[in-house]
Formats: structure tokens, sequence, C-alpha cells
């Protein structure tokens, strides 16, 4: 996430700034309201989502495994670490404490490295789903779903354990005798070319190379379902699957999409004030940091709303249990779930894999 800290450079320098402190306490209204519907949206979405994966054995598809690893990475990132993020343009120190301080830090990049790693790895069996159909049927796929995002869960956790532990406390004086309590992304004494070393590291690692790698899938998709749809005949049936394949690569690339919309803007911010600071904080970086820093915290929101939008089947589901309709029974629709990975060699399948999205 960059330099999600009270004490980066832009915090630093808007003490000095005659500009930034009316910003500021407008900020402390806007943000809060921000957050307290990130917090509302993201926790009954992501709730919601995983309720619907676990309760309906037809929507434990492997997408949608992975789906439910991505709601439950957000969830406890809004759980834990958003009532005391949200407050941060409000207080003007951090009065949680040294633990806190360690322990947000590692949920965050927890949750950051859980989102990313498992859309670089939902991209990818989206890749052989187009590419390789066949291979991916010779054995339990959702239990080998299960290892890969549960080994997402440990990479995440080791990277974000290196990221809490080195969190820590400290006090800044100023010159009229008040001081500030401070959560530190890292020990001052490691000095400027850490911090830029740091953010340049969690921006390659949770940002560059993933998306590299997700771009690269995507185009080798984009070119065989380009050349499968356009220079080969199909039967119908093979022609429905590839529609469904591809409206699912979609989906999942939406939510990429989002991901990079929702990060990208703080991720600028961090590398232009830590590597070193090109500009002096004004009131344009004061609101970009605001918008940035917000819209970090957005990702664990937006994807039930994404699903919502785009998948007719997700839709259904939120619909049912968001309007209380428990006396339907599910019987006789578990046709419809959102289905590429089974059994893809009868034309009823094909059929009943066009209703998924």
């Amino acid at each position: 996430m960059g330099s999600m800290d009270y004490n980066d450079s832009a915090a630093n320098a808007s003490f000095n700034s005659s500009v930034v402190p009316h910003a500021r306490y407008v900020s402390a209204y806007i943000v809060p309201v921000i957050f307290s519907l990130i917090f509302l949206v993201g926790v009954v979405g992501n709730s919601l989502l995983i309720f619907i994966i676990l309760r309906q054995k037809a929507m434990r598809t492997t997408p949608n495994i992975f789906i439910g690893s991505l709601a439950l990475g957000d969830l406890l990132l809004l759980l834990v670490s958003v009532p005391f993020y949200g407050m941060i343009y409000t207080l003007s120190d951090w009065p949680h404490g040294d633990f806190l301080c360690r322990l947000n830090g590692f949920l965050v990049t927890l949750s950051l490295g859980v989102s990313i790693f498992t859309l670089t790895a939902l991209s990818a069996d989206r890749y052989m789903a187009i590419m390789h159909p066949m291979k991916r049927y010779t054995d339990s796929p959702n239990r080998r779903t299960v290892v890969i995002a549960a080994a997402i869960w440990l990479v995440a956790a080791a990277f974000a354990a290196v990221e809490g532990s080195a969190r820590n406390m400290s006090i800044q004086h100023f010159d009229n005798a008040a001081s500030m309590r401070i959560c530190n992304s890292h020990p001052e004494e490691w000095g400027a070319w850490f911090t830029c070393f740091r953010t340049s590291m969690r921006f390659v690692v949770y940002f560059v190379v993933p998306i590299v790698i997700i771009g690269v899938l995507y185009l080798l998709m984009a070119r065989s379902l380009w050349t499968s749809g356009s220079f080969t005949q199909q039967s119908e049936a093979a022609a429905r699957q590839t529609e469904t394949r591809r409206k699912v690569a979609i989906l999942v690339l939406s939510i990429v999409v989002l991901f990079v919309i929702c990060w990208l803007p703080r991720h600028i911010y961090t590398l232009w004030f830590d590597c070193p600071s090109y500009g002096w904080y004004s009131m344009f970086w004061h609101v970009y940091k605001m918008v940035s820093f917000c819209l970090s915290f957005m990702n664990s929101c937006v994807n039930p709303v994404a699903l919502f939008v785009l998948s007719d089947q997700f839709r259904k589901y939120f619909k049912r249990y968001l309007c209380c309709e428990w006396r339907d029974g599910l019987r006789g629709h578990t046709s419809t779930h959102w289905q590429t990975d089974q059994n893809v060699d009868s034309d009823t399948n094909y059929k009943t894999a066009m209703t998924n999205l």
C-alpha cells in the first residue's frame, strides 16, 4: 500500500503549510463519512458473498473459491483496520498504541497481498480454462484451488509479518512544545534510503509484477479467443463454451481493473514523496493524498458491487438474501451457477454455462 502512515513526508510537511490546515479541517469530516460508507458496504457485501459461496454448493467453483478468499481478506481489513484508519484525518496523532500500530500495518499489507496474488491466480485459472481446458479436470479442481488459496494467504502473511514487525511508535516534538504520537512504517534511524527502498519494493511486488503477469495472460487469452472465434469452425456447443469462458474472463478482468484504479493513485503518491520528495506539499497533494487514501481502502468493498452488477447469478443470490427471501428453496436452480469448470463434454452443460453471467 505504500506509506499509509502518519509520518509520511506529506503529513509532516502539512504542518508548515499555510494552505493545508483548512483542508485538513474539512477532510477531518469528509474522510470518516467515506470510511463509514466503505465499512457498511464492504462488511455487508463481503459477508454476504462469503455466505453465498459457503451455503450454496453449486457456487463453489474454482473462480468463486478465489473470489471468496478475496472477500475474506477484505472483510478482515474492514473489521479490524478501517475503524482505526478512518480516523487518520480526524485525530492529530495515533492514540491506539504500539500493538495496534503493528497489527494494522500487518493487516493492511496482508489484505493487499491476498488481493493482488489472488487476482493473479484467478487470471492464471482463466488462462488455463481457455488455453488448456482439458488439463484442468484430471483431479479435484476445488481441492487444488483451496490449497492454492491457502498458500497465497501464507505467502501474503509472511510478507505482511515483515511489515508489521518493522513498525514502531515515536513521539514528534514541535517548536510550540506540542507533541504528536506517530505510527511509523519503520524506525526513523533506518534513514530515507530505506523509506524509498521499501516504497519501491512494495510497488514492484504488489503492483508491477502481478499486473504485468495478468496483462500477458490476458493478451494470450484474447489472441486465443479471437483466433478460435474468427478463423476456426466451431460446433454450437463449443461456441457456447468459448463465449461463457470469455464472459468469466471479462468479469475477472473487471475486478483487476478496479484494483488498479483503487491502488495506482496511492502508489504514485508514495513514490513521489518517498523517493525522494519532488515537490512541496500543497493543496493539490493534500486532496490527492486524501482521494488516493480513500480509494485504496475502497478496494475492500468494490468486488461485491462488481459481482452484483456483472453477474446475474450473484445478483440473484444477493437480492434473495438481502430481501430475506429465505423461504424460496434453491432446488432446481443449481444448474444456473457460475460454472465454467465442470464437464464441458455435453451440450446440456454448455447450455447451463450460458446462464452463469
